[in-house]
């Protein structure tokens, strides 16, 4: 794999294996450059491809669009996700693990989110891969919550949920992770509010 000097963004080199390397230069640019910034004709560049190529195995954009988003909706897919999964460490570790401030998991936000602001609703059948990703993701966090003791796991879940996208987002914007840590002690507050001894 080389590196395109430009951007240094790994570049996949070619040989065998192309439909691979166009998804993983899908991967790469439209992650860090933006779907709509990215035309076919840089990924097939990226991907040491031809157009023709591409279209073989990808007929059109939205089409490599929709891969590009199945190929992450994984477990292991979105960096910042992946602790919530994590089902060897408790509960309460694995919610307040989302909100890890490293910044080495990158700045450029959440690519689901990301998809849904730039396609703003354009694109129905990507669109519905962006929402059953995230609903799915506040349910891992629901099952996490009922894990932790949580009176009411699903408000429980939703307020995380909540609280991890925003960060995600100002993160994003001021290019810090300081967003993480405000979020993550306040992640703390409401787990132990919903955990501990009921006011009522």
């Amino acid at each position: 794999m080389g590196i395109d000097s430009d951007s240094g963004i790994s570049a996949p080199t070619g040989g065998r294996g192309a439909r691979k390397r166009i998804l993983t230069a899908a991967q790469d640019l439209f992650y860090w450059r933006g779907i709509a910034n990215t035309g076919v004709d840089q990924v097939a560049e990226h991907a040491h491809a031809s157009k023709r190529t591409l279209y073989n195995h990808y007929p059109t954009k939205d089409a490599l669009v929709q891969a590009y988003l199945r190929s992450i909706d994984t477990p292991d897919g979105v960096p910042r996700e992946r602790a919530v999964n994590d089902l060897d460490s408790p509960p309460r570790a694995r919610l307040l693990g989302i909100f890890d401030a490293r910044p080495d998991l990158g700045f450029r936000g959440c690519p689901f989110h990301n998809a849904a602001v730039e396609l703003a609703g354009a694109r129905p059948d990507v669109h519905h891969i962006v929402v059953d990703h995230k609903r799915a993701f506040i349910e891992l966090l629901v099952s996490a919550c009922a894990e932790v003791g949580a009176r009411n796991p699903r408000e429980l879940g939703h307020q995380l949920a909540v609280l991890f996208e925003g960060a995600t987002a100002l993160t994003t914007s001021l290019g810090e992770t300081s967003p993480f840590i405000y979020a993550q002690s306040a992640a703390a507050a409401l787990i132990d509010a919903a955990t501990g001894p009921s006011l009522s």
